[in-house]
Protein backbone atom coordinates (compact mmCIF):
# COMPACT_ATOMS: atom_id res chain seq x y z
CA UNK A 1 0.00 0.00 0.00
CA UNK A 2 1.63 3.07 -0.69
CA UNK A 3 3.34 4.92 2.23
CA UNK A 4 1.00 8.01 1.77
CA UNK A 5 -2.78 6.26 1.69
CA UNK A 6 -3.44 4.23 3.92
CA UNK A 7 -6.90 2.57 5.64
CA UNK A 8 -8.12 4.95 8.42
CA UNK A 9 -8.37 2.96 11.34
CA UNK A 10 -7.19 5.17 14.15
CA UNK A 11 -6.86 8.42 12.35
CA UNK A 12 -10.39 10.50 12.55
CA UNK A 13 -10.12 12.83 9.53
CA UNK A 14 -13.82 14.63 8.69
CA UNK A 15 -15.01 12.33 11.44
CA UNK A 16 -18.29 13.87 11.94
CA UNK A 17 -18.69 14.39 8.22
CA UNK A 18 -18.13 10.59 8.03
CA UNK A 19 -20.61 9.61 10.69
CA UNK A 20 -23.04 11.58 8.72
CA UNK A 21 -22.78 10.02 5.60
CA UNK A 22 -22.33 6.42 7.08
CA UNK A 23 -25.65 7.34 8.61
CA UNK A 24 -27.46 8.00 5.62
CA UNK A 25 -26.16 5.11 3.85
CA UNK A 26 -27.28 2.80 6.72
CA UNK A 27 -30.86 4.34 5.94
CA UNK A 28 -30.01 3.28 2.31
CA UNK A 29 -29.32 -0.06 3.74
CA UNK A 30 -32.28 -0.52 6.17
CA UNK A 31 -34.94 0.68 3.29
CA UNK A 32 -33.82 -1.29 0.64
CA UNK A 33 -31.78 -4.23 1.49
CA UNK A 34 -29.43 -5.75 -0.55
CA UNK A 35 -29.60 -6.98 -4.32
CA UNK A 36 -29.97 -3.75 -6.21
CA UNK A 37 -27.38 -2.08 -9.04
CA UNK A 38 -25.59 0.64 -7.75
CA UNK A 39 -27.65 2.96 -9.66
CA UNK A 40 -30.59 2.10 -7.40
CA UNK A 41 -28.25 3.13 -4.31
CA UNK A 42 -26.81 6.24 -5.83
CA UNK A 43 -30.27 7.36 -6.38
CA UNK A 44 -31.55 6.45 -2.91
CA UNK A 45 -27.68 8.00 -1.42
CA UNK A 46 -28.96 11.45 -2.99
CA UNK A 47 -32.27 11.54 -1.41
CA UNK A 48 -30.82 10.93 1.57
CA UNK A 49 -27.82 13.12 1.58
CA UNK A 50 -30.38 15.83 0.46
CA UNK A 51 -32.66 15.14 3.39
CA UNK A 52 -29.85 15.11 5.77
CA UNK A 53 -28.25 18.62 4.78
CA UNK A 54 -24.94 16.87 3.80
CA UNK A 55 -23.80 18.97 1.04
CA UNK A 56 -22.78 16.78 -2.08
CA UNK A 57 -22.23 17.03 -5.65
CA UNK A 58 -23.11 13.64 -7.47
CA UNK A 59 -21.54 11.95 -10.27
CA UNK A 60 -19.29 14.65 -9.77
CA UNK A 61 -16.36 15.34 -12.53
CA UNK A 62 -12.37 15.08 -10.82
CA UNK A 63 -9.35 16.29 -12.48
CA UNK A 64 -7.07 14.06 -12.45
CA UNK A 65 -3.17 15.21 -11.71
CA UNK A 66 -0.35 13.47 -13.09
CA UNK A 67 3.29 14.77 -12.38
CA UNK A 68 1.59 18.11 -11.01
CA UNK A 69 0.01 18.79 -14.72
CA UNK A 70 -3.77 18.26 -14.99
CA UNK A 71 -4.75 16.09 -17.13
CA UNK A 72 -7.73 16.62 -19.54
CA UNK A 73 -9.35 13.41 -18.76
CA UNK A 74 -11.32 13.03 -15.70
CA UNK A 75 -12.85 11.32 -13.04
CA UNK A 76 -16.06 10.69 -12.24
CA UNK A 77 -17.10 10.02 -8.40
CA UNK A 78 -20.10 8.66 -7.67
CA UNK A 79 -20.33 11.35 -4.86
CA UNK A 80 -18.10 14.17 -3.53
CA UNK A 81 -19.69 15.39 -0.21
CA UNK A 82 -18.31 18.52 1.56
CA UNK A 83 -16.30 19.32 -1.10
CA UNK A 84 -13.61 17.03 0.03
CA UNK A 85 -14.45 13.33 0.61
CA UNK A 86 -14.77 11.09 -2.46
CA UNK A 87 -17.75 8.27 -1.70
CA UNK A 88 -17.52 5.53 -4.20
CA UNK A 89 -20.64 3.25 -4.24
CA UNK A 90 -21.11 -0.54 -4.71
CA UNK A 91 -23.01 -3.35 -5.05
CA UNK A 92 -21.15 -6.14 -4.82
CA UNK A 93 -20.70 -9.35 -2.45
CA UNK A 94 -17.73 -8.20 -0.83
CA UNK A 95 -14.98 -5.18 -1.06
CA UNK A 96 -11.98 -6.54 -2.63
CA UNK A 97 -8.32 -5.28 -3.13
CA UNK A 98 -9.64 -4.29 -6.25
CA UNK A 99 -11.86 -1.45 -5.21
CA UNK A 100 -9.84 -0.60 -2.94
CA UNK A 101 -6.79 -0.02 -5.30
CA UNK A 102 -8.88 1.58 -7.45
CA UNK A 103 -9.79 4.50 -4.09
CA UNK A 104 -6.48 4.78 -3.23
CA UNK A 105 -5.51 5.47 -6.88
CA UNK A 106 -8.65 8.29 -7.11
CA UNK A 107 -7.06 9.70 -4.16
CA UNK A 108 -3.64 9.82 -5.26
CA UNK A 109 -4.70 11.43 -8.62
CA UNK A 110 -7.25 14.09 -7.37
CA UNK A 111 -5.01 14.73 -4.58
CA UNK A 112 -8.67 14.92 -2.37
CA UNK A 113 -8.08 14.07 1.45
CA UNK A 114 -11.03 11.45 2.02
CA UNK A 115 -12.41 8.83 0.55
CA UNK A 116 -15.32 6.06 1.05
CA UNK A 117 -16.26 2.84 -0.33
CA UNK A 118 -19.70 1.77 0.72
CA UNK A 119 -20.83 -1.52 -0.43
CA UNK A 120 -25.13 -2.23 -0.27
CA UNK A 121 -24.39 -5.26 -1.94
CA UNK A 122 -23.47 -7.78 0.94
CA UNK A 123 -25.77 -9.39 3.71
CA UNK A 124 -25.43 -6.21 5.89
CA UNK A 125 -23.72 -2.63 4.62
CA UNK A 126 -20.11 -2.70 4.76
CA UNK A 127 -17.42 0.45 4.14
CA UNK A 128 -13.97 1.40 4.46
CA UNK A 129 -12.38 5.03 4.40
CA UNK A 130 -8.92 5.93 2.92
CA UNK A 131 -7.19 8.95 4.00
CA UNK A 132 -4.16 10.67 1.71
CA UNK A 133 -1.60 11.95 4.01
CA UNK A 134 0.54 13.70 1.36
Amino acid sequence: MDANIRKCEDELLFKDEVYKIIGAAMAVSNNLGCGFLEAVYQEAMEIELAENAIPFESQKRIQIFYKDRILTKEYIADFLCFEQIIIEIKAIKDITGIEEAQLINYLKATKLPLGLIINFGGKKLEWKRYANTR
